[in-house]
């Protein structure tokens, strides 16, 4: 059994405390967590909005750079995964709950209730709301990811180092990142990990409770969230005690099978030509859109601005929050990949994907919506249910819902306890079960915590928080990897 470092102590110590405090003194953890959020929004608004841009016009850069053939590892090796669980791990850990619990609630939240700039309702709030969707979920989103995975599989594989975000910095800090430099840095990550996987845990679980209360009549209240906590804090730790190549891989395709299924259904059994019309048209919106909408903030116009910090700058710090976790989980399992067969796959097939099922969650719900189902009244945690009430088979499709949700809740839990176990270990590739127990019941912790001092509402203000410390290490991280790249003299394929 490997030994844990300082930082599992700290981290652990940090989350237990905040979960305490959390759960002795809700109200107060609340009112602090809601102060912290709208600072955070208020001041860095413009921040987030350039720091991810400029995420994707480097990751773009390297794609077209002559930096591109170099290999994730050892030259001519072969990527340990074929493309399909590639794409399927990486896919379910970094978008699974928020795909299935936005799918429906996002588009028609922005067409009936927060439209970004058109009347509600109208056929300019429809356009816009699936654009503004895509935009979210987009290349921007998984630049993210692409940016932390890209640089520490390339440390990791390439120049041998621990999977730690710490020994990313090392060309820039030298030695200070194997001193307390490198562990303060390491703390950071781990903490914005668990409070990022927590988040969507707690999505997760509310979501499960919100169909089985559509379904059955059950109410939405904590305590039946903290028993869906329990239940599935148990099954992912079996499934992390079978270990990456089994449990989360298999895990992963039952996934993707589980969403093709459910997409497929709903694309058939929906409105199939007018999903499809719809798609293609907002994909033009969207890259038409995209340089404007990346740097959008409306100044001078508060209803606007107010918008863009809950719906733009909340994702840009959920997928910060979460890229310490989903990079490091992608990293791993894309050894032998190049960089621009990585950062290419990474950017553009998750996207795509996401944008297919958007159109057809979305437009289905935005059409039922019209034809007088009242989705947008419903909680967003209800609103899939809301859509399948509306078209044929709809108690199946509902039960496959909650499937699924429950799958990729596992499975984001799983990832992220291997992830945090290998964190706190000094980078192991293989960290003790022992390890990633105490992470996943962590996390599960935190995650009820937060549900229970404020709902949503409490997840969303920790994340935003957690995400701001983090995206200046990503800073850091892309001038290290850049002067390596540098200086990788002759070592091109």
């Amino acid at each position: 059994m490997k030994k844990v470092t300082i930082v599992f102590w700290v981290t652990l110590a940090i989350t237990a405390a905040l979960s305490v405090l959390g759960a002795v003194l809700p109200d107060k953890f609340e009112k602090i967590s809601s102060l912290v959020m709208r600072f955070i929004s208020n001041h860095f608004g413009w921040y987030y909005l350039l720091i991810v841009t400029l995420f994707v016009v480097f990751c773009v850069y390297l794609v077209f750079s002559k930096y591109g053939k170099i290999t994730l590892g050892k030259v001519g090796e072969k990527p340990e995964f074929g493309y399909l669980s590639w794409f399927a791990m990486l896919f379910s850990a970094g978008m699974g709950i928020g795909l299935v619990f936005y799918g429906v609630a996002s588009p028609v939240s922005h067409y009936m209730k927060t439209p970004p700039m058109a009347e509600p309702g109208t056929r300019e709030a429809f356009e816009d709301a699936l654009r503004v969707t895509f935009f979210h979920y987009g290349i921007h989103a998984w630049a993210i990811y692409a940016l932390i995975g890209l640089v520490l599989a390339y440390f990791m594989f390439r120049h041998e180092k621990p999977g730690l975000v710490s020994s990313s910095l090392e060309s820039l800090f030298g030695d200070k990142m194997t001193g307390p430099l490198g562990k303060a840095v390491d703390v950071i990550a781990v903490f914005a990990t668990v409070v990022g996987v927590a988040t969507t845990l707690g999505f997760g679980a509310t979501q499960i409770n919100g169909g089985i209360a559509y379904l059955f009549d059950i109410p939405i209240v904590f305590s039946v969230q903290f028993i869906i906590i329990l239940i599935v804090t148990v099954l992912f730790m079996i499934s992390t005690y079978t270990g990456l190549s089994k449990g989360i891989r298999y895990l992963s395709n039952a996934n993707m099978g589980l969403g093709a299924a459910l997409f497929l259904a709903t694309l058939i059994l929906g409105p199939t030509l007018y999903i499809f019309n719809s798609f293609t048209d907002t994909i033009g919106l969207y890259i038409q859109q995209l340089p404007s909408e990346s740097f959008r903030l409306s100044p001078h116009n508060e209803e606007e601005r107010a918008w863009v910090m809950n719906w733009t700058v909340f994702f840009w710090a959920w997928w910060i929050a979460w890229a310490p976790f989903v990079g490091i989980f992608i990293a791993r399992v894309s050894r032998g990949r190049t960089i621009r067969e990585f950062v290419s796959g990474v950017l553009i097939v998750p996207s795509v994907v996401g944008f297919l099922w958007f159109s057809a969650f979305g437009v289905s719900g935005m059409d039922a919506q019209n034809k007088g189902a009242n989705i947008a009244a419903l909680p967003d945690e209800q609103a899939l249910f809301g859509l399948f009430d509306q078209i044929p088979l709809s108690m199946i499709l509902s039960l496959l819902g909650i499937l699924l949700i429950s799958t990729f809740f596992i499975t984001s839990a799983d990832s992220a306890t291997f992830v945090l176990a290998m964190q706190t270990t000094n980078g192991s590739m293989t960290p003790p079960t022992a390890v990633k127990f105490a992470w996943g019941i962590a996390q599960s912790s935190i995650a009820a915590v937060l549900l229970y001092t404020g709902g949503l509402q409490a997840l969303q203000n920790a994340l935003i928080s957690a995400a701001l410390p983090f995206s200046f290490i990503m800073l850091l991280m892309i001038v290290s990897f850049y002067k390596a790249l540098k200086k990788d003299k002759g070592r091109n394929q």
